[in-house]
């Protein structure tokens, strides 16, 4: 899949785990994190079950991604919430 295509699924996945996650957040690191989500939900997705995720704009890739920009934004308000107590 192209860069191009990449960031574009990555910043639906933003969106959405932005709305999932309750929007804590800022939108706009909510949608960066949703990009490095969907890489590595992408990858992951791929070492558990064998099947490319990144063929395309579709449905299972846009889940794929959103799943792994969920991941990505609790574990980011997890340490940035952790930094902020100490």
């Amino acid at each position: 899949m192209s860069i191009i295509a990449w960031l574009v699924v990555g910043l639906i996945a933003g969106f959405v785990a932005h709305l999932i996650m309750g929007g804590t957040g800022g939108i706009v690191v909510d949608l960066v994190l949703g990009v490095v989500g969907a890489i590595v939900g992408g990858f992951i997705m791929s070492l558990l079950t064998g099947v490319d995720y990144t063929t395309g704009i579709n449905i299972p890739t846009i889940l794929v991604s959103i799943a792994g920009a969920c991941i990505v934004i609790a574990i980011y308000r997890a340490v940035t919430s952790q930094r902020s107590r100490a």
